[in-house]
């Protein structure tokens, strides 16, 4: 497996992963895979990545900004979500390895995680590569079918950016 940068032509793997999770009802509150433009406007230019073996998009990771205000130009909110069929072999823990070596390299001092509690294997995920809860966000958002949704906050703050 290789991690690399993410470039427009994996749009169409990653968009089909990016359904994938969307469709298990506990990965975002999103209902619909936006077209790339959309999606490409909503995260930052650096640090969006893939995990690919032979020629096969596994997996992807990217960052959002979160909030305009500059006082939080070193904080991004990630995504990571990795195929229905390869889940449970790495493939995030190692492209969550890799965003935060490069988020760091970009000068991020903090990168955050929203989870659905019922998303354990995201959770664990997270607090495998050094991200800490830090709070619940209580029904901060509905879903398509009018449910009220809490949201987890996990946080992992860079050792040598920002201190």
């Amino acid at each position: 497996m290789v991690i690399r940068s993410m470039t427009i032509r994996d749009w169409q793997e990653v968009a089909k992963i990016y359904l994938e999770g969307i469709s298990t009802g506990y990965a975002t509150f999103e209902t619909t895979v936006p077209d790339f433009d959309s999606w490409d406007n909503a995260h930052l230019n650096e640090c969006r990545l893939v995990a690919e073996k032979e020629n096969k998009i596994l997996g992807w990771a990217a960052l959002s900004p979160v909030s305009s205000r500059c006082v939080y130009g070193g904080v991004a909110e990630v995504s990571v979500y990795v195929s229905s069929n390869c889940r449970a072999l790495g493939v995030g823990k190692t492209l969550l390895l890799k965003l935060i070596e490069e988020s760091e390299a970009a000068g991020y001092w903090t990168i955050q995680s929203g989870i659905f509690p019922e998303n354990t294997a995201s959770i664990k995920l997270h607090e495998t590569v050094g991200f800490r809860y830090i709070g619940k966000r209580e029904k901060v958002g509905k879903t398509k079918e009018g449910f009220w949704k809490d949201n987890l906050l996990f946080e992992k703050r860079s050792k040598t950016i920002g201190i």
